[in-house]
């Protein structure tokens, strides 16, 4: 994105050409992008905070469930009297920056638009609700799915100890599972930027389809809390599906297609 020139790409030759920003230019576009995204979520986390207590039982409710399913009590522990009180602080910070998040990606598509040409910019709203919607069903997925089958296996597991699960212990092992699993579903929108700038192909992805199912098992292996090999396969069947969902992402917009269906399209 820095200072960018007109180059022959062999696209059409009437395309726009590329904008040109200085560097200072670009550092003040950072400053200005950075402190609207900032605001926004300060804007988000007071939002939030008047309701954390409910957003924190929503949070709760797959190991309440693994704990009456197993006959234990139904409650969480904390051993520092200012723990519940920072984890809330925690809670909705992370809340704000999810509900202020389709203004932060707007935000930094503004910042990599000078970069694009005129005609690449229409991607912004796909972006944008992709980006949102490929999150959320990975988040939700984790939330229904894959923390519930791997809370039910480890709480089964150890029935015969009376668990002391803190509040905090419970919240990071949450987040990594359901914010990992949001990370994990934005496959797609990597691909489009890495095949949109020409770097990977989608002959090249198909041509190592087998190297990357054995990548996503030791992915899984390491992200998933259980030993068990369901779980994993939990894991990595929604990674599998989206990496040959990627796949088609790559042949639709890399350079060498889409030059390919111009020139069909002009003869």
């Amino acid at each position: 994105m820095f200072e960018s020139q007109t180059a022959s790409t062999g696209d059409d030759p009437k395309r726009d050409a590329m904008p040109t920003m200085g560097f200072l230019d670009h550092l003040e576009e950072l400053r200005t992008r950075l402190v609207y995204s900032i605001a926004a979520v300060a804007v988000g986390f007071f939002a939030c905070w008047w309701k954390v207590e409910s957003i924190y039982d929503i949070m709760q409710r797959p190991i309440m469930k693994a704990l009456k399913d197993n006959g234990m009590s139904e409650r969480l522990v904390y051993l520092n009297p200012t723990e519940p009180f920072n984890l809330y602080l925690k809670i909705a910070a992370l809340a704000g920056l999810f509900l202020t998040s389709p203004f932060v990606l707007y935000q930094v598509w503004m910042f990599i638009s000078p970069g694009l040409y005129r005609n690449e910019k229409r991607y912004v709203v796909p972006f944008m609700v992709s980006t949102i919607a490929l999150f959320t069903t990975g988040g939700y997925f984790g939330y229904k799915v894959v923390y519930p089958q791997a809370l039910g296996f480890l709480i089964h597991f150890g029935r015969q100890f009376q668990p002391m699960i803190t509040i905090g212990e419970y919240t990071s092992l949450f987040l990594s599972i359901i914010l990992g699993m949001g990370l994990i579903f934005e496959m797609p929108i990597l691909i489009f930027f890495l095949a949109l700038m020409g770097i990977v192909t989608a002959g090249f992805m198909w041509k190592n389809f087998r190297y990357s199912i054995l990548v996503i098992f030791i992915i899984a292996a390491i992200v998933t809390p259980t030993p068990d090999v369901l779980n994993m396969c939990i894991f990595a069947a929604p990674m599998i599906a989206l990496y040959v969902f990627s796949i088609g992402i790559a042949w639709a917009v890399h350079p060498k297609q889409r030059r390919a269906r111009k020139e069909k399209k002009a003869a």
